[in-house]
C-alpha cells in the first residue's frame, strides 16, 4: 500500500496548479463579481492543455489516465474557485461520464471529443419541483415517436442551465411508475421547445448558472437515448465518480482555506508576536489540517480502488459525506482565524465558506450519503417510503 504520488502524477498536479494559479486567479475574481461562467475562449484553453480529458478514453481525444489523476487536477482548480473548476468537474467526474459509460458508440464519438476540446459543455437535468432526493417521483415524460423521442416536463436546480450546450435529462418513459420507468436522454440547448427560467440567486456558487428548464414537446433523435426505461440503477451507479468529484471540490476549497490560514497566522501579529504562537490558533490549524488530510485519503481510496471502473457506493459516499461536512468546518475555522479579514469580501475566505456549504446539498445530501453507507454496511437498501 503506497500513499504517495508517482513522478508522473506529481508532474500533472504541478502543471494543473501552475496553470490554475497563474492564469485563473484573476478570472476567478471576475466570475465571482459578475456571477458569470467560464468564458468559452478560456474553456478552449482548458481543452488545449488536456485538462478536460484526463480520465476520458484516448479514442475520444482524452488522455486515458485514471480517476486519481483527474481528481488531482480538479483539486488544483477548485483551490482557486469552484467556478473555474466546474467545467473540469462536469467533464471528468460529472454528466460526461454517464455518456461515456452508457451512451451509444455514435453518441460518445459525437459528444465526448467536443467536451475534451473545450467546445461544448454537458450538464445534468435531474431534479424537479416535486422530485429532488426522492428522484423516482420525477414526472418529466418521454415517449418514442418513430425515430424521435418526445419529452415534456420541468427541471429544477440544473447547474449550467442556459449556459451548457447539452443536458442529460432524466425522464419517465411510457408512464411506467417508480424507478422502472426512468431513463435518460441527451437534449440540446437549442432544441425546439427548450426554454429556461430566471437565473437562480444563490448564497454561493456564483459563476455557476442555475435555472429551471422547461421542456415542451421537445423532439430529439432516438439516437440521443442514453439509458432507457429500467436503467435507473445504471444511472445511479455513475454517481460513484460524481460523488468523488463533489468531494474533491470541497477538498480544494478546504485545502486553500488551510493554506491561507497558515500564511496569515504567521504574518499577523498580536501582543508583539505572530498569532501562530498562540496555542488557541495552533489548535485550529491542526484541526483544519487533520480534516483536510482525512478527506483527501478517503477520496483517493475510492478513486484508486475503482481502477478503471466506477467507485463503490460505500467508499464514494463516505468520501463525499466526510468532505461535505469537513469543508463547512474548515472554512468556518479559516474565517475565525483570519477574523475581520476572513469575513471581508476583499479576501476569498468568506467565499469559500459560502461555496463550501453547497456541496453537502448538491449531488445527494449528507443524510442521503449516510443512508447509503448504512445500506452498504448491512448489505441491503432501506425503503424510505414505508
Amino acid at each position: 500500500m503506497h500513499f504517495g504520488l508517482s513522478d508522473e502524477q506529481a508532474e500533472l498536479q504541478a502543471a494543473a496548479r501552475k496553470f490554475a494559479r497563474e492564469q485563473l486567479t484573476g478570472l476567478a475574481g471576475e466570475l465571482e463579481r459578475d456571477d458569470a461562467p467560464v468564458p468559452h475562449d478560456i474553456l478552449r484553453q482548458y481543452g488545449d492543455l488536456g485538462f478536460l480529458g484526463i480520465n476520458l478514453p484516448e479514442q475520444y481525444g482524452g488522455m486515458g489516465l485514471g480517476h486519481l489523476e483527474a481528481l488531482l487536477v480538479l483539486e488544483e482548480f477548485a483551490q482557486v474557485s469552484v467556478a473555474v473548476a466546474f467545467p473540469v468537474f462536469e467533464a471528468l467526474t460529472g454528466p460526461v461520464r454517464t455518456i461515456e459509460q452508457f451512451g451509444s458508440e455514435e453518441l460518445k464519438a459525437r459528444i465526448i471529443p467536443e467536451v475534451v476540446r473545450g467546445e461544448k459543455i454537458v450538464a445534468v437535468a435531474m431534479s424537479e419541483p416535486e422530485a429532488g432526493t426522492a428522484l423516482t417521483d420525477l414526472s418529466t415524460t418521454a415517449r418514442i415517436d418513430g425515430d424521435e423521442i418526445v419529452i415534456n416536463g420541468t427541471k429544477r436546480w440544473s447547474s449550467g442551465a442556459g449556459h451548457s450546450d447539452y443536458y442529460i435529462t432524466y425522464c419517465r418513459f411510457d408512464g411506467i411508475s417508480g424507478a422502472k420507468g426512468i431513463g435518460a436522454v441527451l437534449v440540446e440547448k437549442d432544441a425546439a421547445g427548450v426554454t429556461f427560467g430566471a437565473r437562480e440567486e444563490m448564497m454561493g456558487f456564483r459563476g455557476i448558472p442555475s435555472a429551471d428548464i422547461f421542456l415542451d414537446d421537445v423532439r430529439v433523435p432516438a439516437g440521443n437515448l442514453i439509458v432507457g426505461a429500467g436503467g435507473f440503477g445504471k444511472l445511479m451507479s455513475a454517481f460513484g465518480l460524481e460523488r468523488c468529484g463533489n468531494a474533491t471540490m470541497g477538498l480544494g476549497l478546504a485545502a486553500a482555506a488551510l493554506e491561507d490560514a497558515l500564511s496569515y497566522t504567521q504574518e499577523r501579529t498580536a501582543f508583539g508576536k505572530p498569532i501562530v504562537e498562540f496555542q488557541a490558533v495552533q489548535m485550529k490549524l491542526a484541526e483544519m489540517a487533520m480534516q483536510v488530510d482525512a478527506a483527501r485519503l478517503l477520496i483517493w481510496r475510492a478513486a484508486v480502488n475503482a481502477g478503471s471502473g466506477l467507485p463503490s457506493v460505500y467508499e464514494s459516499s463516505a468520501a463525499k459525506c466526510f468532505s461535505n461536512e469537513m469543508v463547512r468546518e474548515v472554512t468556518q475555522l479559516g474565517v475565525q482565524v483570519m477574523g475581520g479579514y476572513g469575513y471581508s469580501k476583499q479576501y476569498p475566505m468568506e467565499q469559500r465558506l459560502r461555496d463550501g456549504f453547497a456541496w453537502g446539498i448538491a449531488g445527494g445530501t449528507t443524510d442521503v450519503q449516510k443512508a447509503n453507507i448504512a445500506a452498504a454496511l448491512v448489505g441491503r437498501r432501506f425503503d424510505q417510503r414505508r
